[in-house]
């Protein structure tokens, strides 16, 4: 751990040249001896920042080879050097430093690189990134979901993944990647012809050409979008808060599922896969380790190495809960037990209602990785998501939400919004008891955004038991339209110093398609 705190510019540690970068280093030799040249580790997939708070954060970066990451981060004119793990074969060569002890609402650069077992250190690169402040301030953050899916990868014709530029551009705090960071389950082709006979060239590597069934191959799923030099030019300056869905291991998939799928040669069991898949995502991921993390005196920092869900604390104006709405999802069946089934399961469904009711912060923004109130149909009768295409009393996996939405009536719980993406389309949903088959609740917002990199489809029906309007959409012409047509979308959340929220939904070229002012609503 390291404790640093004052404040600079993203510039200062630019100009002093430290870690400087290179290809090759020349180490000593006797004199009259040819110098021994010595190759210096890379940087292929770039560096990030991650789960970035008013005190802490995360450092990932991948190394070419066997190495120990050291992040040199300046403060002012204070700079320290910061010895991380070793990255090697066992860890796909990625390696993370936690950071502890920040000074909130203060800009950081860290230079980051790879020291190979004599000390040789190699190619450097800078992530920078802002810690939240504990003053009231002015934030922003986007999120969206779904990259590289349904066969559309990465276009070096087009400019590649021009999305993760539009984002970049609005010069975000953070960004909330909501779940199918890759797609495991979707091969990418070399070209693709569309409808209208256009040809989509996809950049492809030996390890997108099938689905993933090894380690090796969710690995090189994550290394391919990392190939993609818009993505490592925002992650490199905006922080990343990452959630998985189902895509990360293979479409709509819950635990025990065994798979009636030809494509799986080697592997059918949901099981053995998702653990594949979930090695792979965490190593890939800026994502608060435990191993990375101290215990203070059994504190809970919001991770635990069976747990994804957590909360992002970014000072007196906003806190973020990232959901987990697949670990411990039981079977997709048509959702109409009467009984409760499980999509968060009791323990974090109780972490929920415990940490948003005590929550200080004027909004609650919790990151679903499936929407609330959308029917996500898998196959002719079973459900996805919660939402059972009826529109009374909940039943099923309807039965938790229903009893997260009451708690937060029950303690007054003001300010709370939900961002998602996953259906493949953007939309603004106003949640009103007034129209619901449960009542029990008071009215809220859900705001979907995505896709970022993938095939557009939609728009779903709408399940009545949450009472869900619809008050915006945009989506597709045709089912898995290309990227080409710039129907690809993100949203993008601005909060005021006086707490005013403005979200608003956009397209691929950063365009606003529509906007929403909320007021903060005073306990």
């Amino acid at each position: 751990m390291t404790s640093l705190g004052n404040t600079f510019g993203r510039r200062t540690l630019l100009r002093s040249g430290a870690l400087g970068a290179g290809a090759l280093t020349i180490a000593g030799a006797p004199a009259g001896a040819a110098p021994l040249v010595r190759r210096r580790l890379e940087l292929p997939s770039g560096v990030q920042s991650g789960d970035v708070t008013t005190g802490s954060a995360v450092l990932w970066a991948r190394s070419s080879g066997r190495g120990r990451l050291v992040a040199e981060v300046v403060s002012g004119r204070r700079r320290r050097v910061v010895r991380g793990p070793w990255a090697h074969e066992e860890s796909d060569f990625t390696a993370k430093i936690a950071l502890d002890g920040l000074t909130p609402g203060r800009e950081y650069v860290a230079r980051l690189a790879f020291e190979d077992e004599h000390g040789h250190r190699g190619r450097s690169e800078v992530a920078s990134f802002r810690t939240a402040s504990v003053h009231p301030q002015e934030t922003s953050f986007v999120w969206t979901g779904d990259t590289c899916g349904q066969g559309w990868g990465i276009n070096p014709q087009l400019g590649g993944l021009v999305g993760y530029r539009a984002m970049h551009e609005t010069r975000p705090d953070f960004f909330v990647h909501a779940g199918d960071t890759i797609y495991a389950d979707g091969p990418l082709a070399e070209q693709v012809v569309e409808p209208d006979g256009q040809v989509w060239r996809n950049l492809v590597t030996p390890e997108v050409s099938k689905v993933a069934e090894t380690l090796r191959e969710f690995r090189g799923r994550h290394r391919y979008t990392m190939l993609d030099d818009n993505v490592r030019a925002m992650y490199a300056e905006v922080p990343v808060v990452a959630q998985w869905d189902d895509h990360e291991t293979t479409n709509n998939w819950w635990p025990g599922e065994v798979l009636d799928d030809p494509r799986y040669a080697q592997e059918r069991r949901v099981d053995v896969l998702a653990g594949r898949a979930r090695r792979a995502w965490q190593e890939n991921m800026p994502i608060a380790d435990p191993r990375s993390h101290r215990r203070d005196r059994g504190r809970d920092r919001g991770f635990a190495p069976a747990r994804i869900y957590r909360k992002i604390a970014r000072g007196p104006q906003l806190d973020v809960f990232c959901l987990d709405m697949r670990t411990f999802k039981d079977p997709n069946t048509p959702g109409l037990e009467q009984d409760r089934t499980r999509i968060l399961g009791q323990e974090q469904l109780d972490w929920l209602v415990r940490e948003v009711r005590r929550s200080t912060a004027t909004w609650k923004v919790i990151s679903a990785d499936l929407p609330l109130g959308v029917v996500v149909p898998d196959g002719p009768v079973d459900q996805e998501s919660l939402a059972n295409r009826d529109p009374g009393a909940p039943l099923g996996k309807e039965l938790e939400i229903a009893e997260v939405l009451s708690a937060f009536k029950r303690h007054k719980i003001k300010n709370v919004v939900w961002i998602t993406a996953d259906v493949h389309y953007c939309a603004a949903h106003h949640y009103d008891p007034s129209r619901a088959g449960f009542t029990d609740f008071d009215p809220f917002w859900e705001f979907v955004a995505g896709p970022i990199a993938a095939g557009t489809f939609g728009p779903n029906e709408l399940d009545g038991t949450f009472g869900p309007e619809v008050v915006f959409r945009k989506h597709a012409a045709t089912p898995n339209e290309s990227p080409r047509h710039g129907n690809q979308f993100f949203g993008h959340a601005a909060i005021a110093r006086d707490g005013l929220l403005t979200v608003s939904l956009r397209d691929l070229r950063g365009t606003v398609l529509w906007s929403k002012d909320l007021e903060p609503q005073r306990r």
